[in-house]
């Protein structure tokens, strides 16, 4: 009895304390507009309509860019105060003076852009021509029954602006192409997320962004997987797995030059279903493009189950947040090595200790060691390369080609001082110094002992 007394009293503070914030709450949002009152009914009829703080929002800002006030707003930092104790004030303020526009708000688009707003980016730009389907509501971020048959890009709008009313939100019921680039993206955003899902259409949009030289993240194929935990962030050149990057890198480069140095969210996973046949009004399958609404974009359908296109989103909108806070953050590396390579390497470091200091007994790293070093320092490249060379399934023959050595070799084989290289260069730079590397090599040198200083904080060296 005495238990289930305090269990009741527990509860009975609890609601007084949620009902003093919340009357609290309503004073401040009363103060700031004089037409609320602090009735339920009001109340209300302030959320769905969507309406304002009463802050004087900057809608032109410095070439298009949020207020830089927002931050200032005690509801806003209330809001962001989570973010604002993980990234710090200042980097929070990057983000809330962001312009950022997305493009394609199905699945993957809704998310993403759902994410950024509740993130406190100051200014959206939302761009797609198609609606709401009864089919979309299983991967849509916000879209209800009762949005069925609207502008998804209108559908978007109307939600955001009951959940963070301070955003500058545009949205634009319109279709990527080659007529809308210049409205779509002037303004200089800060970044573009490309969740479109046609073929023509990506390749010209992130075109666009190189040749304007706008940042940009790309999303690919989301639809038939189902393992969240196969999603990586890497450059194009490494998403070898995915049907739709492997083509939009390859007209990049065939037809415009570009082989990379654009990030893209895809799966390692391949996909485990494949495109329904096209029926078309005959009931029986028919070419599917002659039923195309928009030429250039897909008829037949691909099964989707909604949680992975909702986690690519939110696999853009953090990348997206990290990147414009400037908070460092070390993605995993697409090397495609078993560990039978990184006991090769093991071996062939002992080999070489043995054979070039007469002994292995200062080798002081594991396998487990080595995939770190492999992995996370070297991408599983060598040291002396600057871009992604054998990546994704050609990776496994450059273990064939590569070995570790110490790079200061008065100190011990260690996490902190091993350099992945070819024969040849591991050849070369034991007959050199690391006096000589820095004053022939500076540009290399610094790279270099930057990433070993890494290995040595994060190791506790």
């Amino acid at each position: 009895m005495v238990e289930k007394l305090k269990y009741l009293a527990l509860i009975g503070t609890g609601a007084l304390l949620g009902s003093l914030s919340t009357v609290a709450l309503l004073q401040l949002l009363s103060n700031r507009n004089p037409k609320l009152c602090s009735s339920t009914k009001s109340t209300a009829e302030f959320i769905t309509k969507g309406g304002g703080s009463g802050l004087d929002r900057d809608v032109s800002g410095e070439e298009g860019k949020g207020s830089l006030d927002l931050l200032n707003d005690e509801i806003v930092s209330e809001h962001l105060t989570r973010n604002i104790q993980f990234f710090g004030l200042d980097s929070q303020q990057k983000i809330s003076s962001a312009y950022v526009v997305v493009i394609g708000l199905g699945g993957v688009g809704s998310h993403a852009a759902s994410m950024l707003l509740r993130s406190g980016v100051g200014r959206l730009l939302l761009v797609d021509f198609d609606q709401v389907s009864l089919s979309s509501l299983n991967r849509h971020a916000v879209a209800t029954r009762a949005d069925v048959g609207i502008p998804k890009a209108l559908c978007l709008k109307k939600h955001f602006e009951l959940i963070f009313p301070e955003c500058q939100i545009e949205a634009r019921v319109q279709l990527y192409d080659d007529s809308s680039e210049k409205e779509i993206l002037s303004g200089n955003p800060d970044f573009v997320l490309d969740c479109i899902d046609n073929i023509d259409t990506k390749v010209a949009l992130l075109v666009a962004c190189v040749r304007r030289g706008l940042r940009v993240l790309s999303a690919t194929g989301a639809g038939a997987r189902a393992d969240p935990t196969r999603i990586r962030i890497a450059d194009l050149r490494e998403s070898i797995t995915d049907p739709l990057s492997r083509s939009v890198r390859s007209r990049l480069k065939k037809y415009h030059g570009i082989e990379g140095g654009i990030p893209v969210v895809f799966s390692m996973e391949k996909p485990k279903v494949k495109l329904l046949p096209f029926e078309g009004a005959a009931g029986k399958e028919e070419k599917p493009s002659d039923y195309q609404v928009v030429p250039g974009f897909r008829v037949r359908i691909i099964p989707v189950l909604g949680t992975v296109p909702a986690i690519f989103g939110q696999v853009m909108a953090s990348y997206l947040l990290t990147t414009l806070a400037q908070f460092d953050v070390q993605t995993e590396p697409i090397v495609t090595l078993d560990t039978n390579h990184y006991t090769t390497l093991h071996h062939r470091l002992i080999e070489h200790e043995e054979i070039v200091y007469g002994s292995s007994m200062e080798v002081q790293v594991d396998v487990e060691d080595v995939m770190y070093i492999v992995k996370e320092l070297w991408h599983g490249r060598s040291t002396r390369d600057r871009e992604p060379g054998d990546v994704g399934r050609g990776m496994w023959r450059a273990v064939h080609e590569l070995m570790l050595v110490r790079w200061d070799k008065a100190r011990p084989a260690s996490v902190s001082n091993l350099i992945l290289l070819r024969f040849k260069e591991a050849e070369e730079h034991e007959q050199t110094t690391l006096d000589e590397i820095k004053e022939t090599e500076a540009d290399y040198f610094k790279r270099v002992a930057a990433v070993l200083k890494r290995a040595e904080i994060e190791f506790g060296l």
